[in-house]
């Protein structure tokens, strides 16, 4: 995992004044480092039977569909409203800093499906949160959620309380 974290960059002062962003372009810029994070990702639930993967919009988007792949399985995306052509679910949800909005296809996991939730970062667990109790309305299973990224003060772990959580670094 040290390999890994040393492709994380900080970036200071952002998105605002006092803020260390963790910039994963070097991770994704580097297919051997890449490929050893998705399969990290993805390690502990190789024999856990996941039907799909989903990730939310928009580097979950990258993780998660290389995690599918990796696993031969479907991949699910979880947009922002509006974005998505069909028939959809919504799921409103707060922010530490106000509220926001994921949908899903309503028929793009089945019940009793089970699904891995994997997307780059866990900061304060508002949108892996929602993700897991959006794809409960459609009858998903969530087997577990999955992370590049921990940030370990925000105490996002806490509101994921009831799955099982898999992070590859902690700041």
């Amino acid at each position: 995992m040290d390999q890994i974290k040393a492709k994380i960059r900080d970036i200071a002062d952002f998105p605002t004044e006092g803020i260390s962003f963790k910039d994963i372009t070097p991770l994704l810029k580097d297919p051997e480092m890449l490929n050893a994070a998705v399969d990290a990702l993805i390690q502990p639930f190789k024999q856990s039977e996941i039907s799909a993967v989903v990730g939310m919009e928009a580097r979950g988007f990258i993780f998660g569909s290389l995690a599918a792949t990796s696993l031969g399985v479907g991949f699910v995306p979880l947009r922002k409203p509006g974005k998505l052509p069909h028939d959809v679910e919504t799921i409103d949800y707060e922010l530490e800093y106000g509220k926001n909005c994921l949908e899903i296809h309503t028929d793009a996991i089945q019940k009793g499906e089970r699904v891995l939730v994997v997307d780059d970062v866990l900061a304060t667990g508002g949108t892996a949160k929602a993700s897991c109790e959006l794809i409960e309305k459609l009858g998903g299973k969530v087997v577990a959620c999955s992370f590049v990224i921990e940030l370990d003060d925000l105490n996002g772990r806490q509101k994921l309380d009831d799955y099982s959580i898999h992070s590859l670094v902690n700041y």
